[in-house]
């Protein structure tokens, strides 16, 4: 039978050892299936950790994943510590595993030349009344990973800040990024603040190892690319 006086909850364990700590600081790859079933189980019961209920639950369908994502309601609720919100959880958790596995991976679009990356960008900046400051985030292959919204202003302007584009370019691991603004006005052509930002931005991606690969004036008349005019 289990003492309770060595009982010790899992908000006293170190900090390593709390499966949500651990996930935080060390991946979610670092757990163990065990690790993972507590974080959905939350907490555990009087003189049993959330992660021995977790144990206990894998224990029940033979250690086998697939056996606890077939599993009904009432079976998951026959674990001591399982009651009904518990169970429904993991079964949520189990079938969204079970969905991404049969979904397509969708293909990402892939840049190479500045119409490619004007087709992503251009609808939804190229008629606007104001300025807006957009990023595409790209990866090794040039493969689009993403698009963000940096500032927005005026009708003859917006401030960009160099930390903010390159913040979201590292959290996105992104490789290369390509700069996008739009012209109000339909003007295509770049003003100097466009030209010295530009700069400001490929020197600024040097250090970082982040590769500016263009910049793309859009508006309603079409596009003007830094890259295509030599001026990258």
């Amino acid at each position: 039978m289990k003492n309770y006086d060595d009982f010790i909850p899992v908000k006293h364990w170190a900090e390593d050892d709390q499966p949500r700590e651990k996930l935080l600081n060390k991946g979610k790859r670092a757990l163990s299936d065990a690790e993972l079933l507590s974080i959905l189980l939350g907490f555990g019961t009087k003189g049993t950790s959330v992660v021995e209920v977790a144990q206990n639950l894998l224990r029940a369908f033979d250690n086998n994943l697939h056996q606890l994502g077939k599993a009904s309601i009432d079976d998951l609720r026959k674990v001591r510590g399982v009651g009904k919100v518990k169970a429904i959880k993991i079964a949520a958790a189990l079938e969204l595993g079970q969905r991404r596995n049969l979904s397509d991976i969708k293909k990402r679009p892939q840049i190479r030349t500045s119409e490619d990356a004007h087709k992503i960008i251009s609808n939804t900046i190229k008629d606007l009344h104001y300025e807006e400051f957009w990023i595409l985030l790209l990866n090794r292959s040039n493969e689009v990973i993403g698009k963000k919204e940096i500032s927005k202003g005026g009708v003859s302007g917006t401030v960009v800040d160099a930390k903010l584009v390159f913040n979201e370019a590292l959290k996105q691991l992104a490789s290369s990024i390509i700069l996008c603004h739009n012209h109000p006005s339909g003007n295509l052509k770049p003003s100097q603040a466009d030209i010295d930002l530009t700069r400001k931005m490929k020197a600024a991606g040097k250090t970082l190892d982040i590769s500016v690969l263009d910049h793309l004036i859009v508006s309603e008349k079409g596009f003007y690319s830094f890259a295509d005019e030599g001026m990258m």
